[in-house]
């Protein structure tokens, strides 16, 4: 009987959600999409989710995806969310909302878990970098297989702008209304420069753009190894339902 588990995906401008088979990988329900509140305070954000949860049905602990760096379910950034959420146990915020057990982490660590897992990262040995254009730009580190949490490359500073994600991201290109010419140009300078940091074996593209990854791959140097994530914008909610299922049955 295959295994299913909630997973949610809290972004800058979206809260995702979606009961997922975690044997396969793949969702089982048509994906549920709420507007991010704005202002995102945890309260507004949490009953988002608390919604998106009670009209998905599966047994087990849920899975959470976040937009910014959580450690032990606590939150410690605020980059593209309200800064209300800093110090605030996210976690235990989200059981109480929904009466679920929770596991939470990072949205694009959960992403990458799921690329690892079922997508792109699979089998690669050494460093795979996934980066996340949406909102902001999320970023993880894959070494080996294994996730290193936390890694917030949307922060760097590039062509003088900090965060570079003000820049770079995909809603850098919808409010400034780039063509894909032009936003590929961007996202050129981005990956070569954290590539020229991590060198890593490749780089995974995640987030809306993952699925016009032909319209500006092109504009790409051709010394950079990138592919466009297996699981596209479903990598989030994917990966935050294996949180829920908790380690790999194939180890």
């Amino acid at each position: 009987m295959e295994q299913q588990r909630i997973g949610i995906d809290v972004g800058g401008s979206g809260v995702k959600g979606g009961v997922v088979d975690v044997d396969r990988g793949s969702l089982v329900t048509d994906r549920l999409r709420y507007d991010t509140p704005s202002p995102a305070t945890p309260e507004a954000v949490v009953g988002v989710v608390g919604e998106v949860v009670g009209q998905l049905d599966a047994e087990g602990p849920i899975g959470v995806g976040f937009p910014a760096v959580v450690r032990d379910g606590v939150v410690l950034t605020a980059n593209n969310i309200d800064r209300k959420w800093i110090g605030v146990d996210a976690r235990t915020l989200i059981q109480d909302e929904t009466g679920r057990e929770v596991r939470i982490s990072n949205d694009a660590d959960a992403a990458a878990l799921a690329e690892v897992e079922f997508g792109a990262a699979g089998g690669v040995p050494g460093s795979v970098l996934v980066i996340t254009f949406g909102t902001g730009i999320g970023s993880a580190l894959v070494v080996d297989g294994r996730v290193v949490p936390n890694l917030e490359l949307g922060q760097l500073e590039l062509a003088g702008i900090r965060p570079a994600e003000q820049k770079f991201s995909a809603k850098a290109r919808h409010s400034e209304d780039l063509d894909w010419d032009e936003w590929g140009d961007r996202a050129n300078e981005y990956l070569v420069y954290v590539d020229s940091i991590f060198n890593p074996q490749l780089i995974v593209l995640g987030g809306g753009v993952a699925k016009r990854f032909d319209l500006f791959e092109d504009r790409l140097d051709p010394s950079l190894t990138v592919v466009p994530a297996t699981l596209l914008n479903d990598a989030g909610i994917v990966g935050a339902a294996l949180l829920a299922r908790g380690p790999s049955p194939r180890g």
